[in-house]
């Protein structure tokens, strides 16, 4: 070493995996001091630091000896990921297929179909969120009885801590677990792992659209314990024992649900960050998203699965992860991470964000499905969305209604209301009962007052995506 912030090419046997050991006199006498460099070889053959020094002292009068462990191999935070000619060139599958039925002369919305082993996936449309591999209050069968919701999403997170991954692959998959024989659609578990992080405090962090709040799962510490390259460590919410997700083991948890679409682990990194954090970020969820892909394309197993798009709501590092994403092999692609603090910084991003995504696979926007934001995301070409939205909702008193608008059964003036709630819906409520019968079920605590209203939202969801999929088909979006 020649002086601080430059290694000259260490002597043979200096170099153990990267990490470059100098021996320097000491200035005490009695002592010896060794500083070790992580450092990175260079086309030249010299030495380029990526880190900080890190000095340690050996004193005879300590009697302490220096640690002749070597520091873990440094992986600089802005390290680009593996490069798109080391992955293989992406090829059709026959189990899984995105067709374009109608692209609108009017605007970039189109009509398509997603083909898949369980069925076809009509687009645009609304994906209902099954947490723990079920719709809460109503049973998934609902989806197709005249509700027209094709895909379903489950989430790994959940159903690893409960029952188990194991347990379901033992019954046969996701899809025989559940008596399910159309598409679900599972996440890493990315998204509720960085949710049990502490909750977010600053202003901007509050206000966003998706931000870490407390809930029942978590205190305001958080449940993360660490966070690596190789992957994130957390305590389970339900026995507080530690489990530790990596890029590969999310992929294999994701193969033994046997889900038709899956999604690589990824890191969420919270709303008003500064670039450098957010770079830094995107970075790490490019790596982890390639390891990702590489075991997933080691056992395809019938499945499709999407890459995830980052870089918060900043132009340049969105354009780099879609562009970056898009010259991988995937079968679709999902917009996540940070989407803003408000619909119009959504909005803004998907609109420069969609064109950039290859046109010949399906798009999905993950975590946004209100009905404001449909209506305005399907104009910029988005295929697909989900949500708790409508299913929480109801459980929360909250109808959405073609007739009455959004109207929340609870309040007193529903009392006497003896009117179906939505005249124009065909659901079991408004076949067979009066707002007033729900105002009384939902006073009553009766969990039929749940199951009603969530079916009934779930009618209007389908009912609405059909009707944007006909005004797409006739240039009037």
């Amino acid at each position: 070493a020649t002086r601080f912030g430059e290694v000259s090419p260490p002597p043979p046997g200096r170099t153990i995996h990267g990490v470059a050991t100098a021996m320097f006199p000491a200035l005490v006498p009695g002592n010896t001091a060794r500083r070790v460099a992580r450092v990175a070889g260079s086309a030249s053959g010299g030495w380029d630091v990526c880190a900080t020094f890190r000095a340690c002292c050996f004193d005879q009068r300590m009697r302490r000896p220096f640690s002749s462990k070597a520091p873990p191999p440094f992986l600089d935070p802005f390290a680009p990921p593996p490069d798109a000619s080391t992955f293989p060139e992406y090829t059709p599958k026959d189990y899984f297929k995105f067709q374009l039925v109608h692209q609108s002369s009017k605007s970039n919305a189109r009509v398509g179909r997603i083909h898949t082993p369980h069925g076809t996936i009509e687009t645009p449309g609304f994906v209902p969120v099954g947490t723990n591999g079920a719709l809460k209050a109503v049973p998934h069968s609902v989806l197709g009885n005249g509700a027209d919701l094709n895909l379903m999403f489950a989430n790994t997170y959940h159903l690893m801590l409960q029952p188990g991954v194991d347990v379901v692959a033992q019954a046969g998959g996701v899809h025989k677990f559940m008596g399910r024989n159309e598409p679900v659609i599972t996440d890493s578990g990315g998204f509720q792992v960085f949710s049990l992080g502490a909750a977010d405090a600053t202003t901007d962090a509050m206000d966003e659209l998706k931000k870490r709040t407390k809930s029942k799962h978590k205190d305001g510490q958080g449940l993360i314990k660490r966070i690596t390259e190789n992957g994130v460590t957390f305590k389970s919410y339900r026995d507080g024992s530690v489990y530790t997700l990596t890029p590969e083991s999310s992929v294999e948890a994701q193969k033994k649900l046997g889900a038709d679409i899956i999604i690589p682990l990824d890191e969420l990194p919270p709303y008003g960050i500064d670039f450098d954090t957010l770079k830094q970020s995107l970075f790490r969820s490019h790596r982890w998203e390639a390891r990702s892909l590489r075991t997933h394309l080691l056992n395809p197993a019938r499945q499709a699965m999407y890459g995830v798009v980052h870089g918060g709501v900043n132009d340049e590092l969105r354009k780099l992860s879609a562009e970056y994403l898009g010259s991988l092999p995937f079968d679709g692609y999902a917009i996540g991470g940070s989407l803003g603090k408000n619909s119009e910084e959504l909005f803004q991003m998907l609109n420069k964000v969609v064109p950039l995504l290859p046109r010949g696979k399906p798009n999905h926007v993950l975590g946004i499905g209100d009905e404001l934001s449909i209506r305005a995301c399907v104009p910029l070409g988005i295929d697909t969305f989900d949500s708790t939205f409508p299913t929480r909702s109801a459980r929360h008193g909250s109808l959405l209604t073609k007739t009455r608008g959004r109207i929340n059964v609870r309040n007193s003036k529903f009392k006497t209301l003896f009117e179906p709630p939505c005249y124009e819906c065909v659901c079991s409520l408004c076949r067979n009962h009066s707002v007033a019968y729900l105002h009384h079920l939902d006073k009553a605590r009766e969990p039929n007052a749940w199951t009603l209203a969530t079916e009934h939202n779930l009618h209007y969801m389908g009912t609405m995506m059909r009707e944007l999929r006909e005004a797409i088909a006739r240039n009037e979006v």
